[in-house]
């Protein structure tokens, strides 16, 4: 039976934009990702670079930059940001844009939150130099006691928040590598009786049911990533209650140099949505994604050439007003369904990779206004 309610709007988030040990430790002092935003440059003719955002180089870890962006994707239809969420052998990593800010501001009740697990090796490629050696800085696969004691803080610190954001009345977690899960917990019954103990914890703690989540995805982007076979019999093994996608590079192939147009790559998304839908036994929520241009993570003297990540082709010509006939497809896909009426974006404030739709000084709130007239209240 086709869905006749509003969808719910949920942003991803990449906390990468406040100071925080671990990177001070490889970049210096005071190091943010903020540095690879103004340093961008163009890189062939009629590249759209350097990307400036409208609110200034703000510290997201500060309760008030929080407050601002609240307040904007509330306003502008957005019910929910998925926080890339990072937490390895040794503990968390970027963790105050979420601790700090969103959980102290104000107006965290006018916004759900909720987690994705991003649990992909993390790579120094900030900036990454042609020809040399991609360096990883941490291990994404997590042992027990690591994955146990991650997911007890979960349930102290967020889960209880009543902002936290439930889908079915499940609260939502997601895992963005399932191979390197597995690779982690030592194998797949290891892994399956570690979400088993998740859920479990869960109840226990008088917080009712997880809505588990995996993004699924078929081409290499990172240096690291490693592809899942056979993802249909994890989803179904493992117990997950939903699947999704964070981009849609991760789907659709970038061919092309140096660039490939918006709505070829729409248009290629939208078919994967229906094969998703029907592919996983689970319900499937589309992803649309803002654009992808992550040339501010190469080294800018270095000749731009198809070298793999991050030298990757950009996507152009997404403007914002293709932006909402991808956000339109997506809601007549959702309300053609019958499974939960939810959407990823991809993302708040992606800027290394292009895909942000926090505003800019080009385009203002323009993306954000694309998707009030789609998805606004009703």
């Amino acid at each position: 039976m086709p869905i006749n309610r509003k969808p719910e709007v949920a942003v991803y988030y990449f906390p990468n934009y406040h100071v925080d040990p671990r990177n001070e430790a490889v970049h210096g002092p005071g190091w943010t990702e903020w540095e690879l935003v103004r340093r961008a440059t163009p890189r062939f003719p009629g590249h759209r670079q350097p990307k400036v955002p409208l609110w200034g180089y703000l510290d997201e870890a500060k309760p008030e930059t929080a407050e601002r962006q609240i307040a904007a994707a509330a306003d502008h239809g957005i019910d929910a940001f998925i926080y890339d969420w990072y937490w390895y052998e040794d503990g968390p990593f970027l963790n105050r844009a979420l601790e700090n800010g969103f959980l102290e501001a104000r107006n965290n009740d006018r916004l759900k939150f909720s987690l994705m697990w991003a649990n992909h090796d993390w790579m120094n490629i900030f900036p990454y130099k042609r020809g040399t050696t991609h360096t990883q800085l941490h291990s994404g696969q997590v042992a027990l006691a690591a994955f146990e004691a991650a997911a007890q803080h979960m349930i102290e610190r967020y889960f209880p928040h009543p902002s936290y954001w439930r889908v079915d009345g499940g609260l939502y977690v997601s895992f963005y590598e399932l191979m390197s899960l597995i690779q982690g917990l030592g194998g797949r019954e290891e892994t399956r009786r570690a979400l088993d103990g998740f859920r479990r914890r869960v109840r226990e703690a008088g917080l009712g049911e997880l809505h588990l989540n995996a993004v699924v995805w078929g081409i290499q982007n990172l240096p690291g990533e490693k592809t899942l076979e056979n993802p249909e019999a994890m989803i179904r093994e493992f117990g997950f209650d939903s699947v999704t996608s964070y981009v849609w590079i991760h789907n659709v192939p970038l061919d092309g140099f140096p660039t490939v147009d918006y709505a070829h790559v729409a248009r290629e998304a939208e078919k994967d949505w229906t094969r998703y839908r029907n592919r996983f036994g689970v319900p499937y929520f589309p992803n649309v994604s803002m654009g992808w241009d992550s040339s501010p993570r190469t080294v800018q003297s270095d000749v731009f050439a198809p070298l793999g990540y991050p030298f990757t082709p950009v996507i152009d010509g997404n403007t914002p007003e293709r932006f909402e006939e991808a956000l339109r497809a997506a809601r007549r896909f959702i309300e053609d369904g019958d499974t939960p009426p939810v959407l990823t974006i991809n993302s708040w404030n992606e800027w290394t990779e292009g895909s942000y739709i926090e505003p800019d000084t080009e385009h203002g709130m323009a993306y954000l206004e694309a998707v009030r007239r789609v998805f606004g209240a009703e």
